[in-house]
């Protein structure tokens, strides 16, 4: 049992990265009927942006030009990196989306596999191949519960991804702009009739899903403090899957399957031998979709006018 509970504290850890990167695949999905294949890379820029401001900032409070409490870094880096991958996830959707929101779906994917392209290779080009180390911002403590080990880091990522995540299901039924983008999801051709801009809603949707993964980023990093270029394809890919098997147009249906699948990947990996982790734990989610095609929360739909 205490090998039980030490992996379920584990997969609660990794799933709170899939579940926030999933967020943002399922809202720009549900909205815009876009399959934002860059979104995995958006994840690793936002690491990034937080890697060289929690450094500015450690450097700042090594000088004494900066007398600040290491979790206070760390909550300042969280919120000046959601509020600046916002706007490279804007700026995504108004260079690469708008202009082929009327093309076939497949020319939208295919833009988007082409921008994380552009974003890993940018990356290589600023920073080079080298893998930097997050920086240490908050001391590591250790609880022994019941013979399960559990971390200061891993409370603080699953609270703030669960925090977050509650955030983002109250702006979106509770707040006039949440229920602009509700409607644009029931029926994307009527709402424009109604006063609303696409383009507002378009943007806002991007902003918010590169946000939350500027977060999943950081505490990622925190986690574990190793970044590279190319970390945002695997974790992209399967916080995708976690998207679709959560359902169109619930943002608590995709955190859930986040957490699911982490859950999954985990046990699975407890059970097996690990080179058997993922081809198991995917012919798993293969399964439940066959049974529920449409996900956990997801309703059957019409989609002819967007194809």
């Amino acid at each position: 049992m205490g090998e039980f509970f030490q992996n379920l504290v584990n997969a609660l850890q990794y799933g709170s990265f899939l579940a926030l990167i999933a967020l943002g695949y399922s809202m720009v999905y549900s909205i815009l009927m876009l399959f934002n294949f860059a979104h995995g890379d958006i994840f690793m820029v936002g690491a990034y942006i937080g890697f060289g401001i929690a450094t500015l900032l450690v450097t700042l409070a090594s000088f004494g030009a900066l007398a600040l409490p290491g979790w206070l870094i760390l909550v300042l880096t969280i919120i000046i990196s959601m509020f600046l991958t916002s706007f490279v996830g804007m700026l995504v959707e108004r260079i690469g989306y708008r202009p082929l929101r009327e093309a076939p779906r497949a020319s939208a994917a295919i833009t988007g596999l082409m921008i994380g392209i552009i974003l890993e290779t940018g990356n290589l080009a600023l920073l080079g191949a080298k893998r930097v180390s997050f920086p240490a911002l908050i001391e590591s403590a250790t609880y022994d519960i019941g013979g399960v080990f559990v971390t200061n880091k891993k409370i603080m990522i699953v609270f703030v991804s669960i925090i977050l995540t509650l955030a983002l299901h109250q702006f979106v039924t509770k707040t006039k702009w949440g229920m602009a983008m509700r409607a644009m999801a029931f029926d994307y051709l009527v709402v424009p009739l109604m006063g609303v801009s696409i383009n507002t809603i378009a943007r806002l949707t991007f902003a918010i899903g590169s946000a939350l993964a500027a977060a999943a980023g950081i505490l990622y990093g925190v986690a574990y403090p190793v970044l590279e270029p190319y970390m945002g394809i695997i974790v992209g890919w399967k916080a995708f899957v976690a998207a679709i098997l959560g359902g169109r147009g619930s943002i608590l249906g995709a955190a859930l399957a986040g957490f699911l699948l982490g859950f999954i990947e985990i046990f699975v990996a407890m059970i097996f031998p690990s080179t058997f982790r993922d081809l198991i734990a995917y012919s798993i989610v293969l399964l439940i979709l066959v049974f529920r095609p449409h996900g956990f929360f997801g309703e059957p739909y019409s989609a002819k006018l967007r194809l």
